[in-house]
């Protein structure tokens, strides 16, 4: 990014941008804190531009001493608890709700100290209605008492999100700059990128602007499939290792809805990996869920979602670094690549043409600052005008519907990050929009091809036009 370009992003959105190579000089994420909430300490503790200096740094030190608990210091701070001691500290919390028979109750989590039945207020709550959704993060007071430790105060992190300001200095931007802040926003460095890799990486973004907007992205290794994923925010929640239908659907001994309720996106990381407790069962209410956008579990749910599903998985590559086999999913478990399940994510990113994740691809110039650019996308995904706005210029001859809709859910999620103002030229709209969303939905439509005779009665390459 430029330099004009940076005092630019500084000038036009004044607060809410900040230097992202203050992150890296910090240290912040190596105490087990994601980057949106490091970038969020940074700037109401040592606001500033470039590096951070010794005394900067001292005071973060400082900081976080007393405010992030580490691994082993658990007993610490509830031997200050235990002594009457008012307890400040930086942590995720959420609260459940427990209306059995035999207990009808509230009561918060706190992760960093391993409770998980803290009183809270009941006009805590009501501040903060994510704590019953998603959990949040923020400076948390606690109190110890006779029933047990109490949440005494609760201090958000929370962005202030304005979409008609924000459209509106979207217009202070040309196509290169917006992009490029967009890239620096997320962590990235646009300058490691050609323009082809920055949409590419763009569209990992999609799923926090749109609902129900699933996706697969197979890489090699080392490509940084799940690092904006870990670092963007609390609505997305990243898993690996064993799913059960109870984590991911809902949980019919305590009557708690499960992940899919509860966040806005949802990521599967190294799918090869993932071990289902009940597979059948989990792979039947997922195509169930995938197609109709509803939770279902034994008979006894029906809830509506509108979380995304993303599910990333490594392949191998040839020696040009190209997929061993047409057949892309060939290495995916077997359930991955049951055509009828494939087929209801909308597209599959081709992370094989990402370059590898090193330190010159990490973000150095000035950029949003990650909450509220997390709370910006995940804002957008109400608006319905972009997705409007596409159907209106799209024919689809000879498509097949599930197609039909990948498409104009990928391109109206690109139209949301690129030009959220609808402020577009036709030309831009199908090089950065249409494009990329037909290339990644293709990649499903020659997987379906290659796997079953069945699809091979349509054309197999996609028809679009514009009108």
């Amino acid at each position: 990014m430029s330099t004009e370009l940076n005092q630019k992003v500084r000038e036009i959105f004044g607060p809410l941008a900040m230097d992202k190579r203050r992150l890296p000089s910090s240290g912040l994420t190596k105490t087990g804190i994601p980057a949106y909430v490091a970038e969020w300490v940074l700037e109401e503790i040592v606001p500033g531009k470039g590096p951070l200096t010794n005394e900067e740094r001292a005071t973060l030190e400082k900081f976080t001493e007393q405010m992030i608990p580490r691994r082993n210091e658990q007993n610490i701070y509830r031997n200050r608890l235990l002594t009457g001691e008012i307890v400040p500290l930086l942590s995720y919390m959420n609260v459940e709700v427990s209306l059995s028979r035999s207990k009808q109750d509230r009561f918060a989590n706190i992760q960093a100290l391993g409770f998980k039945d803290c009183w809270i207020a009941d006009s805590i709550v009501e501040k903060n209605k994510d704590l019953l959704r998603h959990g949040m993060w923020g400076i948390i007071e606690l109190i110890g008492t006779k029933e047990g430790v109490q949440v005494a105060g609760f201090e958000p992190m929370q962005a202030s999100v304005d979409l008609k300001q924000f459209y509106e200095k979207r217009r202070e931007f040309n196509a290169d700059e917006w992009r490029e802040l967009m890239l620096t926003s997320a962590g990235y460095n646009p300058a490691a990128y050609t323009v082809n890799e920055q949409i590419l990486i763009l569209c990992r973004l999609l799923p926090l602007v749109q609902k129900n907007l699933h996706l697969m992205e197979l890489a090699p290794k080392g490509t940084g499939k799940s690092h904006i994923y870990i670092n963007i925010s609390p609505r997305v929640y990243l898993t690996s290792g064993n799913l059960t239908p109870a984590v991911l659907f809902f949980n019919n001994a305590t009557e708690q809805p499960g992940l899919l309720a509860r966040y806005d996106v949802i990521v599967i990381d190294e799918v090869q990996r993932v071990r289902l407790e009940n597979p059948g069962e989990i792979i039947s209410n997922l195509k169930i869920y995938l197609e109709n956008d509803h939770i279902r579990r034994g008979g006894k749910v029906d809830l509506p979602s509108d979380c995304s599903l993303v599910m990333l998985a490594n392949i191998p590559l040839s020696e040009n670094q190209e997929p061993d086999s047409e057949l892309v999913v060939e290495s995916l478990p077997e359930f991955m690549r049951e055509t009828a399940f494939l087929d209801r994510f909308r597209g599959i990113i081709p992370g094989w043409m990402i370059p590898k994740f090193h330190q010159g691809c990490i973000a150095c110039s000035a950029g949003l600052k990650a909450d509220f650019f997390s709370d910006t996308l995940t804002a957008m995904r109400h608006e319905t005008r972009h997705e409007e706005w596409v159907r209106s210029q799209l024919t689809f001859p000879r498509t097949d519907i599930r197609d039909q809709r990948a498409i104009t859910s990928i391109a109206g999620g690109l139209l949301k990050i690129l030009y959220p103002d609808l402020n577009v030229t036709p030309d831009s709209f199908k090089n950065y929009c249409l494009d990329p969303a037909v290339q990644l939905r293709q990649i499903v439509r020659n997987q379906l091809w290659l796997l079953d005779p069945e699809y091979r009665k349509a054309d197999k390459q996609l028809n679009v036009e514009v009108i």
